[in-house]
C-alpha cells in the first residue's frame, strides 16, 4: 500500500485566489468596515478612518517581522504592555505587609523551644555532616575528622 505523505504542512493553503483564509478574512473585514464608514459618515471623515483600517488589514494579511506574522508581533507587544514586569536590578525592600509577617516570624522563632525537642549541639552537627559526607561519597573538608 502506498500512502500519500503531506509535503509542506507549514504552508497555508490558498483558498480564495492567491489569499489564504486568514488573509481573506482580514481584507474582507477591513473592506466591510470601510463600506460602513463611507455609507454613514462624510467622505473626509470616512477617508480619515478608513486609512488606518486598510493599513492594519494589509499589515495583518501580508507583513511579516523576522519571519513571524504581524498578528504575533501585535500580541507580543500587547502582552508586554499589560503584564507586570520584574526588574531584578531594581530591588525594592519588602512591603509593609511583608514586614509584618517577617516580624511575626521572628517573634515566633524567639519563643523558647518546646519540651521534648532535641537540641542540636555542635558535636552532633559535625557528626551528622561527617556521616552525610561518607554516605554520599563526598570528600571531607580540612576542618573535619578523618578515619
Amino acid at each position: 500500500m502506498e500512502y500519500q505523505v503531506p509535503q509542506f504542512i507549514e504552508v497555508e493553503d490558498t483558498i480564495i485566489g492567491p489569499l489564504t483564509l486568514k488573509q481573506f478574512i482580514y481584507i474582507a473585514g477591513a473592506g466591510g468596515l470601510c463600506v460602513v464608514f463611507f455609507a454613514y459618515l462624510p467622505i473626509v471623515v470616512a477617508l480619515l478612518l478608513s486609512a488606518p483600517v486598510v493599513a492594519l488589514a494589509t499589515a495583518l494579511s501580508f507583513y511579516k517581522v523576522n519571519g513571524k506574522p504581524f498578528i504575533q508581533v501585535l500580541e507580543a507587544g500587547f502582552n508586554y504592555y499589560t503584564r507586570a514586569k520584574l526588574f531584578l536590578w531594581k530591588h525594592q525592600g519588602p512591603k509593609a505587609s511583608e514586614r509584618k509577617t517577617a516580624a511575626a516570624a521572628t517573634a515566633a522563632s524567639a519563643m523558647p523551644t518546646l519540651r521534648g525537642t532535641p537540641k542540636l549541639t555542635r558535636g552532633k552537627l559535625s557528626e551528622l555532616a561527617w556521616s552525610l559526607d561518607i554516605s554520599t561519597g563526598g570528600e571531607p573538608t580540612s576542618g573535619e575528622r578523618q578515619k
